[in-house]
């Protein structure tokens, strides 16, 4: 049983995990932008998510090129990341430094079809 100081750090830490609407923008080999909306918990599930959407898009005729990072902008508070997507698949294919990192990983893998 938790003490209630515990309860409450531990729903403290749950709400504290709220999606956020962001824009998951890039450039084509041709320099035009295109971007999407996503809703994520994290800036690595809105890039895994935009990826996603903006690579099967039909305006993605090289699906072999990627660009070099995607930016990502938070709506609400305004926020605006820039991740290299070398930095990510990176970060995905690391071995996970806790459970709920590796309940993350898996469900990102599953956005991007990559069921390793």
């Amino acid at each position: 049983m938790l003490a209630v100081g515990e309860q409450t750090a531990k729903l403290l830490r749950f709400a504290s995990m709220t999606v956020r609407s962001c824009k998951v923008s890039c450039r084509d080999g041709q320099g035009i932008e295109h971007s999407v909306d996503v809703s994520a918990e994290t800036l690595f599930e809105a890039v895994a998510q935009g990826w996603r959407l903006l690579a099967d898009d039909d305006w993605n005729n090289d699906t072999s090129r990627r660009p070099p990072f995607l930016t990502v902008r938070v709506k609400q508070p305004e926020l605006e990341h820039k991740v290299r997507l070398q930095d990510f698949e990176n970060w995905l294919n690391s071995p996970p430094k806790s459970p709920a990192e590796m309940a993350l990983k898996n469900r990102l893998r599953k956005v991007l079809n990559r069921h390793d």
